[in-house]
């Protein structure tokens, strides 16, 4: 399974992205608006990661004028925390789970509530990709609405989210489908609307989209073990442990 993962993982940055290979380390970098993306191993790479290979890939993030992020498995590449905490980057925990179970009856959404996939020609799309981006605090730049519109036309992306009676989105997340591989991401609920199981549902009604298009593993990874026991209220159980290394002054605090 971690391998199957980690096929995902080099593949997904591909389709917004280039890669350039440095040693036994792939940075990505994203090809106009949108979240940018990070630096992760070599698809393959199974030995040491050594300190000097995490410093030229931070100098290029730099020059790049890019974020000085890594992500990876700790399982998968377990010499490279060493590496990136020694370049001084701190590095933040995640349990990495897999759909592999039943899902429990989940509450009824609040009155006047609706959860719904959302395409790229759907009216609400600007406010569901809006709504994530509340959920910590952020603004979307200018294009992202029109770039999730894109991927959704392009088969990369499907979007769900939970609008009110009003019509607007209160929570939305995403997942990304690789062949029969997919992973939840960017789900986020409005700060108004949290506590109301509406994150939860999002993410049900994104596994039921992902299995009903012949999606056979579905992943995410948990802010933390709080969030991760709500998931597995889905059928989700934790494998592994997802791993985010970045500056200290831009680590933003656990939610």
């Amino acid at each position: 399974m971690l391998k199957l993962i980690e096929s995902y993982y080099d593949a997904v940055p591909r389709s917004a992205a280039r890669a350039e290979e440095h040693g036994p380390l792939t940075l990505f970098v994203r090809d106009g608006e949108g979240w940018p993306y990070y630096a992760r191993p070599a698809l393959g790479h199974l030995g040491e990661v050594p300190p000097a290979a995490v410093e030229r890939v931070r100098a290029r993030q730099r020059e790049l004028g890019a974020p000085e992020a890594f992500e990876w498995v700790a399982e998968t590449t377990p010499g490279l925390r060493a590496a990136v905490e020694a370049s001084g980057l701190v590095v933040h925990a995640h349990p990495l789970m897999v759909l592999d179970g039943r899902a429990e009856e989940l509450p009824a959404l609040p009155e006047g509530c609706v959860v719904r996939m959302v395409g790229a020609d759907d009216p609400a799309l600007e406010s569901a990709v809006a709504a994530p981006y509340a959920a910590f605090g952020a603004t979307p730049s200018p294009g992202a609405a029109e770039q999730v519109r894109e991927r959704i036309a392009a088969g990369l992306t499907r979007l769900a989210a939970a609008f009110d009676a009003s019509g607007t989105a209160l929570a939305a997340g995403q997942h990304q489908p690789v062949g029969a591989v997919s992973e939840v991401v960017g789900v986020g609920t409005r700060p108004e609307a949290r506590r109301r199981g509406l994150g939860l549902a999002v993410t049900a009604a994104l596994v039921a989209d992902a299995r009903g298009a012949g999606v056979t593993t579905v992943f995410l990874s948990a802010t933390d073990g709080t969030v991760a026991r709500m998931y597995a209220r889905l059928g989700f159980r934790t494998i592994a442990t997802a791993l985010i290394a970045e500056p200290a002054e831009e680590a933003a605090p656990e939610k």
